[in-house]
């Protein structure tokens, strides 16, 4: 008798339009999933250290989707990478449903924080590089995923000042430039973070290869930032 091993099949991009068109109704919001989907993909195949089965570890990376607004595509790269089962998605945003129309930490497997479209994520994911530290925890990185209109918000203002000067190598941020955020800002948003001290890198975001190297690209000393200029597929 010969003894045979089955391994689930890797994860693949092209699965996603299929996973997320299980997920329908009148909130779903696509335009909005749909500007994550590219900077989500490579984030959980290739960039995060955490699977399923270390959802719970100390040592694992943290990852905060701020923009909570709209999480289909969020949903689709759980699933896609074992997070949840598919069979989930149908009843996306239905009563009973752990797959509401914004992501909440208690019921959806591998959310670190509860969100919405505007998640002021950033200063969430300053206090967890902070807690990290705290406890000696200086290998596990923070990824905070937030859209170009929460920027506009105080909190997250005050958490780019503050994580420059504070040298937090460990914070990661990622922000979808969809151009609808309100206020401009002389320079941009790139500009915005450079200003506070951080490492910046603004790419397309539907580029995978640049998208890649601009997340995994060393930063000494800084935080990191990576703006993904997104315009809408049509």
């Amino acid at each position: 008798m010969t003894n045979t091993t089955t391994t689930a099949p890797a994860p693949a991009y092209r699965e996603l339009p299929r996973l997320m068109s299980l997920m329908t109704g009148d909130e779903k919001h696509g335009p909005a999933a749909t500007s994550t989907l590219d900077a989500l993909w490579v984030l959980y195949d290739r960039v995060l250290r955490v699977t399923p089965e270390t959802a719970d570890a100390p040592d694992r990376d943290r990852f905060l989707l701020s923009k909570g607004h709209g999480p289909m595509a969020y949903y689709a790269v759980l699933a896609a990478h074992g997070f949840l089962d598919e069979d989930l998605l149908a009843g996306f945003g239905s009563y009973g449903s752990p797959l509401g129309h914004h992501p909440d930490r208690l019921l959806v497997p591998g959310a670190e924080i509860g969100s919405g479209s505007l998640g002021h994520g950033l200063p969430l994911a300053v206090g967890s590089v902070l807690g990290l530290r705290a406890q000696g925890l200086t290998a596990p990185r923070v990824w905070v995923l937030t859209g170009d209109a929460e920027l506009d918000e105080g909190s997250n203002h005050e958490a780019i000042a503050y994580a420059g000067p504070a040298g937090l190598e460990q914070l990661h941020a990622v922000v979808i430039d969809n151009a609808s955020a309100t206020y401009g800002r002389p320079g941009g948003i790139a500009e915005r973070f450079t200003t506070a001290g951080w490492s910046v890198e603004s790419v397309d975001g539907r580029d995978h290869e640049a998208l890649y190297a601009a997340f995994t690209a060393p930063h000494p000393g800084q935080p990191r930032a990576v703006v993904a200029r997104v315009a809408p597929k049509r």
